[in-house]
């Protein structure tokens, strides 16, 4: 009877699978409404609700750099009901800055299909800081051992600051934020002069020329900053951290609906109106197969594991 019982639940759940999704789909948001998680992730499930036939919802569950969000849905049913919306993160920060991490984040998961990338940039106060390249910049730092500072607002902007201030040897003071407007906030009232951060609040700054963009971590240039070039393009190939989404499941989410899921992602980042309103957030919309992102992943995480005991950041 016990046989029995399995192979139906095993017949019943492929039929299930087969005719995915019957019911609204939860999106888990790891960060609060209005940030650049929750605009992206607004922007996507709309065209993934249209497809798939059933609503989308984002369900916020903001907290412990992403983790809050990743056990919610390490521990929801694999039944493609409860989706991640992931970023590095929680799916690399948390990881790589901590003694314990709260989960692994390429065994507890099944990698569905990549969204994008963020775009972060590096920003100075143009009425205090002379430098209109960053090669500039890094030399009047130089020139001002010691006497300047950066901001950060989240996991992103202090590794990729970390980074660069190691590669070129620079003598800079750290100031960390709770979040980039209050960073931002700082760069504006020249208490800060470099923030590597996203555009948020800065860009009508940068369009006015009270801040300047010098670089982007972006793979290509933004269309709504494009006459700033790529960290790539200015030679700093070391800076190699690609702040990302992409959509998760738990462990264990069938094929079939991995794949659906994929395919429909994929549809929807190739939609114009889709990909120009992801665009006005500085964000670069992509897609890939459940495999690419699962080799993607391993990449950044393993970039932040180097980066983290390379610069000296002891995990807590």
């Amino acid at each position: 009877m016990r046989i029995i019982a399995f192979l139906f639940g095993l017949i019943f759940a492929g039929c299930a699978a087969a005719q995915y999704p019957l019911k609204p789909i939860r999106l888990v948001v790891p960060f609060p409404p209005g940030g650049a998680a929750d605009l992206t992730a607004r922007v996507v499930s709309m065209p993934l609700s249209v497809q798939l036939g059933q609503p989308v919802v984002l369900d916020y569950k903001s907290g412990a750099d992403g983790a809050i969000a990743g056990n919610e849905v390490k521990n929801a049913a694999p039944d493609g009901y409860t989706l991640l919306f992931g970023t590095n993160t929680g799916m690399c920060a948390a990881p790589a800055l901590r003694k314990n991490p709260p989960y692994d984040p390429l065994a507890d998961f099944t990698p569905v299909a990549l969204v994008g990338k963020f775009g972060f940039f590096v920003f100075t106060n143009a009425g205090s800081v002379p430098a209109k390249t960053l090669a500039e910049l890094i030399a009047y730092i130089r020139a001002n051992s010691g006497k300047l500072n950066y901001g950060t607002g989240n996991s992103t902007s202090i590794l990729a600051s970390a980074q660069l201030a190691a590669i070129e040897r620079l003598d800079i003071a750290h100031i960390p934020y709770k979040g980039d407007a209050q960073a931002s906030a700082d760069l504006l009232g020249g208490r800060v002069q470099m923030l590597i951060g996203t555009p948020g609040t800065l860009l009508p700054h940068a369009k006015e020329g009270r801040v300047r963009a010098l670089a982007t971590l972006l793979p290509t240039r933004s269309p709504l900053l494009p006459e700033v070039p790529t960290m790539a393009e200015l030679g700093q190939k070391g800076i190699s951290i690609q702040p990302f989404g992409a959509i998760y499941g738990p462990k264990g989410l069938p094929r079939e609906v991995v794949d659906r899921l994929a395919k429909e992602v994929a549809v929807a980042m190739a939609k114009p109106d889709v990909r120009e309103a992801l665009g006005r957030h500085a964000f670069e919309a992509q897609s890939s197969t459940p495999a690419e992102l699962a080799d993607f992943h391993r990449v950044q995480l393993d970039i932040w594991r180097r980066t983290v005991k390379d610069v000296g950041i002891v995990p807590d």
